[in-house]
């Protein structure tokens, strides 16, 4: 036992100093290995321009008819006659459907000629009224036959108002036998046909008569959006609207905001506001899921700069301006964005060079190695209504949601979008959707 710790002991020390001695070697190596320290930081450029900022908000929303018409039966009676094509256009007033009439025509005729009759008593008992006032003052009939004869005129009067009344009531149920439309709009599919038995209180409709022109189209906002948009709408303001199909790539309708809900859903937080639509070319039908577009207002004359030059901090959102071949971290107060666009409110004068690229590397007072953006880039190129709309092929606008810069800095929360759009008029969907930066 001893021979072998007198052998394994000095085995295991030289084991130990090899393995230090060459992990001193790799470390050397390592050393010598080293990259020397890198010069300037190359980075890309954007000038941060004045220019008009529109602000627009975005939400989903669906099309809805500003009059729908449920068309029942309010009489009893066999239809003899359907009045209109489906899927026509019909005017108020128009036939929809001919009830038989004859039963309500005998109707008619019989409370007709009980008020004939009923007319010719009153005549009667009137002229033996002045009969008995010339009589009574010669003494030659009772004052209780006068009465009695003053009385008999009153009843004959009072049935004869009865008799009115159902004449009345008789030409009103003759007129329900006669279906007609109460508005302007386009019929849907029929649900009865000709020799069908209808009835009032029918629980089955002849026709659903719906409004087309104009139509609206209603969608909430969340409740934090809502200041904004009602102190321009409150104010007089017109704010166009415009919507887009389901996928956010057709421009369907450009109108405006017609009415605010005057309460919060209190399960929901959110507003529901009512455009209205001319829908001349008839591209919104009722019940239509639509991506909508609000311009709320528009920002003239502030600094505009691209969003991938916007960085965030402890102290807050800020830039790295470029001085000569310096950048400067410069704190910033944000606003709406639009398209890759943000408005700067404060910390920017416009003019400035701002890093959009490369930013990851860069410290205040880094050394760089500036290239400009595209021309296509600069911010101060924000479409207007026409250049915006003219290319319907243009990326839709997917997002539904921005996030909102705060004045101190802090972390945004989600609602749904706040941004820029045209200063003229909504303009169609692009890239990735409007996002407000902190």
């Amino acid at each position: 036992m001893k021979t072998y710790l007198r052998i394994g002991i000095p085995v295991v020390l030289v084991i130990l100093a090899v393995v230090f001695i060459l992990r001193r070697i790799e470390s050397a190596a390592e050393g010598r290995g080293k990259k020397p320290p890198q010069g300037p930081t190359p980075v890309r450029t954007a000038v941060a321009e004045r220019g008009d900022l529109p602000v627009i908000l975005d939400a989903l929303g669906t099309v809805t008819s500003l009059a729908t018409v449920t068309v029942r039966s309010q009489a009893a009676g066999n239809i003899t006659q359907i009045g209109f094509r489906e899927g026509q256009d019909v005017k108020r007033g128009d036939l929809i459907a001919q009830i038989d009439s004859r039963p309500y025509q005998a109707a008619l005729a019989q409370a007709e000629g009980q008020l004939a009759r009923d007319e010719a008593a009153l005549k009667n008992a009137e002229i033996d009224l002045e009969r008995y006032e010339k009589l009574i003052a010669e003494d030659s009939v009772s004052r209780q036959q006068l009465d009695t004869q003053r009385a008999a005129v009153r009843q004959a009067q009072a049935t004869l108002k009865t008799d009115e009344g159902q004449v009345s009531a008789a030409r009103v149920n003759l007129s329900y036998t006669r279906i007609t439309s109460p508005i302007d709009g386009r019929v849907g599919l029929r649900k009865v046909d000709v020799g069908n038995y209808v009835a009032a209180g029918d629980a089955a409709s002849i026709v659903v008569i719906t409004q087309l022109h104009p139509i609206s189209v209603i969608f909430p906002i969340p409740e934090s959006e809502l200041a904004p948009v009602a102190k321009r709408f409150r104010g007089g303001a017109t704010l166009a609207v415009t919507v887009f199909d389901r996928s956010g790539d057709i421009e369907l309708a450009r109108g405006t905001l017609t009415t605010i809900d005057n309460v919060v859903d209190t399960s929901t937080g959110t507003v529901k506001m009512r455009a209205t639509f001319d829908n001349n070319d008839e591209l919104l039908t009722p019940n239509q899921f639509v991506n909508v577009r609000v311009l709320v207002d528009t920002l003239a004359n502030t600094v505009v700069m691209p969003t991938a030059g916007v960085q965030r901090g402890a102290d807050g959102p800020f830039v790295y301006v470029i001085d000569g071949d310096t950048a400067k971290a410069r704190q910033v107060k944000l606003g709406a964005a639009f398209e890759g666009r943000i408005a700067v409110l404060q910390g920017l004068d416009g003019g400035e060079q701002v890093a959009i690229e490369g930013t990851d590397r860069l410290r205040d007072g880094a050394k760089v190695v500036t290239s400009e953006a595209p021309k296509s880039e600069a911010p101060g190129t924000v479409p207007t209504a026409s250049e915006s709309t003219a290319d319907p092929t243009r990326e839709p606008h997917r997002g539904s949601t921005t996030e909102h810069a705060k004045a101190d800095g802090s972390e945004p929360t989600g609602s749904p979008s706040l941004s820029a759009a045209n200063a003229q008029a909504p303009p169609p969907p692009a890239g990735q959707g409007a996002k407000q930066v902190q």
